[in-house]
């Protein structure tokens, strides 16, 4: 039975060394990128966020080291790119017990927010409710998280969610897997969605129809991507994020010689987008 306070693909997080040329490395791959935010001093880190209509992704960075931080600067020491994702709670406290009930031994909720600059000068705040399933329960090598928004129109400005190149939303997050079934199963028993297999992988959807999490081994992403795109990316891990376009013509004008065309799809290599391979598919 699904996790009744857990309603699917929230945002992922791409943890980047340097926050302020990762924000304008992916403006320049047609993305509206929203003001710097910055979080209290006992997490020690900063933000940008890229809207689209439900979900998005955030560009996290250190800017201070804190004990909070210490699993980001950990990650860091190994390589940028998807270090994290988030899913969608409508009541952090009662999603945390559920995991509870479960066997397992959720992290929080705690509550947080951070100023946002909004439109026409005015600024606000973002507050949020989150919890985080156990450490050690991270399939795939990928750590998840819940997140309850208290201000969502603090969050899902109009403006900030119409994109150059077209993005329109999270379509899937692939991640490789020594042993992909086994993954996928790990993260099927921590959501309680059903896995299937899809092609050479395994995939989990997140829940009402949002972006699911494909599991593949070494194997698979070298038959999915070109060298070229592979480059600069992960040999395991969360290693791509497929972005459906509302215009793939337009994509490709916007990205021009960024990336690189294979079946349907357009594709940025993950060493022009912090180590995530960036995969553009017509909706």
């Amino acid at each position: 039975m699904p996790l009744k306070h857990i309603l699917g693909l929230d945002h992922i997080v791409v943890t980047v060394r340097d926050l302020d040329a990762a924000a304008e490395q992916w403006r320049g791959l047609g993305f509206t990128v929203s003001p710097r935010g910055t979080h209290s001093a006992h997490r020690g880190t900063g933000n940008y966020t890229i809207m689209f209509g439900e979900d998005y992704l955030e560009l996290l960075g250190v800017l201070t080291p804190t004990e909070q931080n210490a699993p980001t600067r950990d990650f860091l020491a190994k390589r940028e790119g998807l270090e994290r994702a988030a899913l969608v709670t409508d009541d952090a406290a009662a999603g945390a017990n559920e995991l509870r009930r479960r066997g397992l031994s959720p992290i929080g909720p705690v509550h947080f927010g951070r100023p946002v600059d909004l439109p026409g000068g005015r600024t606000g705040e973002a507050r949020f409710h989150v919890f985080r399933w156990p450490l050690d329960q991270s399939p795939g090598g990928l750590p998840i998280f819940a997140c309850q928004h208290l201000t969502r129109e603090m969050v899902w400005i109009p403006e900030l969610q119409r994109h150059a190149n077209g993005a329109a939303r999270i379509v899937r997050i692939e991640v490789l897997a020594a042993d992909p079934q086994a993954a996928a199963a790990h993260l099927s028993r921590l959501i309680e969605e059903p896995m299937r297999q899809d092609g050479d992988g395994w995939l989990v959807p997140s829940g009402e129809g949002r972006a699911g999490f494909l599991f593949y081994n070494a194997a698979g992403f070298a038959a999915r991507y070109p060298d070229a795109v592979r480059e600069g990316g992960t040999s395991e891990g969360a290693a791509a994020v497929v972005l459906a376009t509302s215009d793939i013509d337009v994509t490709k004008s916007a990205l021009g010689d960024k990336s690189a065309a294979h079946g349907a799809a357009l594709s940025v290599p993950a060493s022009a987008a912090n180590g995530v391979v960036l995969s553009f598919l017509p909706l």
